[in-house]
């Protein structure tokens, strides 16, 4: 039975494009590709009142040592790394950008709020002439306090800076610039040999799609993903990626985001990307891990800081890098679930409040309440 669209409908069977889109509201079945459904998702955090739970948070996460896959838990997830490869996306042009500021080499890497001091960043890599050829869609401030007043911008979006330098760098390399988003271009080209300078020569995706700015994103396994994050520490001094990351963290996400908060804490030994819809990637390193350390954490049901907050923060925690707890819940508790660290960090686990003080007062009735 064929699916049975509003008329007229663009998508209906024969009209352009219409091959793109779903045969069906229930999902079809595609061999090698599996869903969210048929993963093993495990929960990461939940949020109790007065011992019961009320929300549950499930995701995946994977360690890596190097090359190997040292922890799993949640299933090794098959999905987009989305804007938590910008660090890699971006060494195909760290030759060409050497000699940019670092404040430009941060926010070539950044998935930024759109404040000031991003978008003046994102601007100052391309000469006001070359701003239209720039085409992240129109946005808005990603965080904005009080009356939205702002019209949408292409600056204003959080990949800005990106596509500005790539910009600059297919410039620079002699590159046609018209296109650049496309995977037909040499920037996605370029791109797929990084991913395979740490996933094999042989290693291709089983997806490519268009990201939200419109670049392409591709899919990896949850355990890739790690992998690869693992080998930005073995490469950190081959490039500016990780200095330009450490030295200017709050161009990277912003004020209160948690990759910014993250690179902060850890004082040089740590980087982190988010990714939309729920990614985290963290490159660590670790003395216990010399071929370095790359743990990435994706929440099922998508976008969660502060869910991830808690995660990262138990994560860094037993390595002994100590992550601020986020704003606290209201008149709930966080529990961490102890499958998202190796068994034998367990008793380092144990030891992390996901609260600060709180006034009792705030959690109680002001008199005993019977059953």
């Amino acid at each position: 039975m064929a699916i049975e669209h509003s008329t007229p409908s663009a998508v209906e069977p024969g009209k352009p494009g219409s091959s793109l889109y779903p045969e069906s509201p229930l999902g079809e079945k595609i061999e090698g590709i599996p869903t969210g459904r048929e993963v093993a998702w495990e929960p990461l955090v939940d949020y109790r009142r007065n011992g019961v739970s009320e929300t549950t948070i499930h995701g995946a996460i994977a360690w890596s040592h190097g090359d190997e896959v040292i922890h799993s838990f949640g299933g090794n997830v098959l999905c987009y790394g989305r804007s938590m490869m910008k660090p890699f996306m971006l060494k195909a042009f760290t030759e060409e950008l050497a000699d940019t500021t670092w404040e430009q080499k941060a926010i070539a890497v950044a998935s930024h709020n759109g404040d000031t001091e991003h978008v003046a960043a994102a601007q100052s890599l391309l000469a006001q002439e070359e701003w239209p050829l720039m085409l992240t869609p129109l946005d808005v401030p990603l965080i904005q306090f009080g009356r939205q007043v702002r019209r949408p911008r292409r600056w204003y979006h959080t990949c800005s800076g990106e596509h500005a330098a790539i910009l600059l760098g297919c410039r620079k390399k002699g590159w046609n610039r018209a296109g650049y988003t496309l995977p037909t271009h040499e920037v996605f080209d370029a791109y797929m040999a990084e991913l395979r300078t740490y996933l094999g020569e042989e290693w291709k995706p089983l997806r490519i799609a268009k990201d939200g700015c419109g670049l392409p994103t591709v899919s990896n396994t949850v355990a890739e993903l790690a992998q690869i994050y693992a080998g930005l520490v073995r490469d950190k001094d081959k490039d500016w990626i990780w200095e330009a990351m450490v030295r200017h963290p709050d161009l990277v996400g912003g004020f209160n985001r948690l990759d910014s908060t993250v690179l902060k804490a850890g004082e040089g030994k740590v980087i982190a990307k988010e990714g939309a819809d729920g990614l985290l990637g963290l490159a660590i390193e670790h003395p216990d891990y010399p071929k370095g350390l790359g743990i990435v954490v994706k929440i099922a049901h998508g976008w969660n800081s502060q869910a991830m907050w808690y995660v990262a923060r138990a994560v860094l925690g037993v390595l002994g890098i100590n992550l601020r707890n986020p704003y606290p819940l209201h008149r709930q508790k966080a529990f961490i679930v102890p499958g998202i660290v190796p068994e034998h960090y367990l008793p380092h686990l144990e030891k992390l409040p996901t609260w600060d003080e709180w006034d009792p007062d705030q959690d109680r009735w002001l008199y005993d309440v019977e059953m």
